[in-house]
């Protein structure tokens, strides 16, 4: 292999960067690169970050940290940084002044002009940062090197305009656009010729997606639902302020979309909901909830749930427990509240503890886990279909794949299974996944 013509990709961060990261190997790729499983081993390294929580953070300034040695050694080794992060100018000013063996730094608007940016650091040896403030029109016909042959991640709109207080997307992903549905309907079945079977519709607010005047994120998942080859449809993220009485239709009539919905909560207190500027009560999410329930039995429900925002109470911790109990959900992520520069919740007063913070985070993983692996052993005897995603992360010996719900099912297989759609009994539940065999 060219050594100067490989690259590696590291990507913190949400569905969003992995498939920006996707884009960014496409194009690489166009111009003749091959991908390095090891860092040390390539001569380009990129590093997607994101900024939504203090963790991702602090794991990217160690694995930037990890690349002076490689720099030291090797001169020609080039060093790109993009994602959230690189939209905020104190980052930028961090990266220029401790981390100096970094070459490209580029934004989330931009990423179509990687390749540019790297032909010219590659040739001029000099830095170069290209950050724009906004994202201008959608770049249409990227390439995308996706992760696996039978399914793929289609971006439907780009931005946030809800402005949570303690999210800093807004400012670092800009303002809402959607593409043009036409173009998005094309992509889909370009990817149906190409084998993919099932798509994950993406979008920091899916349900806000306005393709045209006639065209809303319920109408886009209809015509969706007409493309032959295309057997799955799946969509993250949904907001609850605007998920509609046609949405929750559109599960009963859409043969192709999935009975699974990802609907974060983050608090289960109506006081804190407000803080947060969520824009709906408990009450109302519950609602959401239990519409839902009626109209598709067994749907599986996701969310995510910050533990410790500023002034959260024990009471208030309380309803978000009495929710997690009530709602009984399949899986959660599960956070600690962290102090994002740049949004309003920085300068709230009543910050809590860490020490409170973990121990009711630890009290919440519980319940959850407890509720996942009650629902998980309820579909021992269940014969599900699985689409099959090939060999095991953690055991070479099995399979893996994902139910129509989402569920991670792990069973007996060969190769020849892989990107198809099968039956699998399963027969365990554990709380994070299943066991199955095929029938």
């Amino acid at each position: 292999m060219n050594r100067d013509k490989t690259y590696h990709i590291t990507t913190f961060g949400c569905q969003m960067n992995e498939h920006d990261s996707e884009t960014i190997a496409g194009m690489l790729t166009e111009k003749g690169f091959s991908e390095s499983l090891e860092r040390d081993k390539a001569n380009v390294a990129i590093i997607n970050t994101c900024s939504v929580r203090e963790n991702a953070d602090k794991r990217f300034f160690g694995t930037l940290g990890q690349l002076k040695k490689i720099k030291k050694n090797n001169p020609d080794f080039t060093v790109c940084v993009c994602g959230c992060m690189m939209q905020q100018q104190h980052v930028i000013d961090s990266i220029k002044s401790k981390y100096p063996w970094v070459d490209i730094i580029f934004g989330t608007h931009n990423i179509h002009q990687f390749p540019q940016l790297l032909e010219k650091v590659m040739a001029e040896k000099e830095k170069v940062v290209n950050i724009w403030d906004d994202g201008g029109d959608i770049v249409e016909g990227l390439p995308a090197k996706r992760l696996y042959k039978h399914k793929a991640f289609v971006n439907i709109m780009y931005g946030c305009d809800n402005f949570c207080t303690y999210c800093i997307v807004p400012y670092t992903r800009g303002r809402e656009r959607s593409r043009k549905p036409a173009d998005i309907l094309e992509e889909v079945k370009r990817l149906t010729e190409d084998g993919v079977r099932e798509v994950t519709l993406l979008g920091q607010n899916v349900n806000s997606y306005r393709g045209d005047e006639e065209t809303d994120f319920t109408r886009l998942l209809y015509q969706l639902d007409q493309i032959p080859d295309l057997k799955r449809i799946r969509f993250m993220t949904s907001h609850p302020k605007d998920l509609s009485d046609k949405l929750i239709q559109a599960y009963v009539d859409c043969e192709k979309l999935c009975a699974h919905i990802h609907l974060p909560v983050q608090s289960g207190s109506s006081r804190v909901l407000e803080r947060m500027n969520r824009k709906y009560t408990k009450a109302d999410y519950l609602g959401i909830i239990e519409r839902l329930k009626v109209a598709v039995p067994g749907i599986a429900i996701s969310t995510d749930i910050i533990v410790g925002f500023p002034g959260e109470t024990e009471t208030d911790f309380q309803e978000t427990l009495d929710l997690v109990e009530t709602v009984e959900y399949d899986s959660a992520f599960t956070f600690l509240y962290s102090i994002r520069r740049g949004t309003p919740a920085e300068h709230y007063e009543e910050q809590i503890s860490e020490e409170i913070k973990h121990e009711r985070f630890n009290r919440l993983v519980e319940a959850v886990n407890r509720i996942s692996a009650k629902k998980n052993a309820a579909h021992v005897g269940r014969v599900e279909q699985v689409l099959v995603e090939g060999i095991s992360k953690n055991n070479s010996l099995t399979y893996t794949g994902r139910t129509e719900g989402f569920k991670l099912i792990n069973f007996q297989g060969n190769p020849d299974l892989v990107g198809k759609i099968i039956p699998v009994k399963v027969t365990e539940g554990k709380t994070f996944s299943l066991e199955g065999e095929v029938v």
